[in-house]
C-alpha cells in the first residue's frame, strides 16, 4: 500500500514537473510595439515556417462586430499584432500593406470623436488606435451600405477613413490588388 502511495506520488510529481516545462515553454512574455506601442502584442517563436525580410504583405482584414464597451475592437488590435509582430521579425514596414473593410455593428466605431459623443455620450474608444494604425500606412475602409443604416455620414467619420459603395465593393477591389484577406 504504501508502495503504491509512493508510485501514485512520484507519477503526480512527474506530471507536474511536465505541466511545469510545458507551461515555461509556452509562457512567453507579450509585448507591444515596435510600430504600434500600447496596442498588438506579440511574442517571438520558434519559426519552422520562416518569414524572410524581404517578404511583402498585403493584408486585408474585415471587421464587422463592434467592440465591447468601453474597449478598442480587438479586430483592430489584431491589425496592430500584425503590423508589430512581422516588423520585429524583421520584415520591413514598406513591404507590409494592411487595409481593414468595416461594416456591421463595428461601423459606428468609424464615427469622429465628435460624432461618437453626439451619438453615445462618450469617447470613442477607437480613436487612438485607429489613428495609430493609420499613421503606419494601414487603410481603413468604411462599408457604405453599413454607413447609410446606421445614419453616418462621410463628415461624421474619422479623418482618413474611406468610403466605399460596399464592404463587398471594396473586398473585391482589395483582392484584385493582391491583397489576401485574413481568415481571423
Amino acid at each position: 500500500m504504501l508502495r503504491n502511495s509512493v508510485k501514485t506520488g512520484m507519477m503526480n510529481m512527474v506530471m507536474l514537473l511536465s505541466l511545469t516545462i510545458g507551461t515555461k515553454a509556452f509562457a512567453a512574455e507579450f509585448t507591444d510595439g515596435p510600430i504600434i506601442w500600447g496596442y498588438g502584442k506579440h511574442t517571438p517563436v520558434q519559426q519552422d515556417m520562416k518569414v524572410e525580410k524581404n517578404t511583402e504583405l498585403k493584408v486585408v482584414f474585415d471587421v464587422s462586430q463592434a467592440g465591447k464597451d468601453g474597449t478598442p475592437n480587438r479586430g483592430y488590435d489584431s491589425v496592430a499584432r500584425f503590423l508589430n509582430m512581422h516588423v520585429a521579425n524583421g520584415v520591413e514596414i514598406k513591404n507590409i500593406n494592411l487595409a481593414i473593410v468595416v461594416h456591421g455593428s463595428a461601423t459606428n466605431e468609424m464615427r469622429s470623436a465628435k460624432a461618437y459623443k453626439a451619438k453615445y455620450g462618450r469617447e470613442n474608444p477607437n480613436i487612438e488606435l485607429l489613428s495609430m494604425l493609420m499613421k503606419s500606412g494601414v487603410q481603413i475602409v468604411q462599408c457604405g451600405q453599413s454607413a447609410a443604416y446606421h445614419q453616418m455620414a462621410n463628415e461624421d467619420m474619422i479623418d482618413g477613413v474611406e468610403m466605399a459603395l460596399s464592404a463587398m465593393t471594396a473586398h473585391a477591389l482589395l483582392a484584385r490588388d493582391g491583397f489576401s484577406q485574413n481568415p481571423f
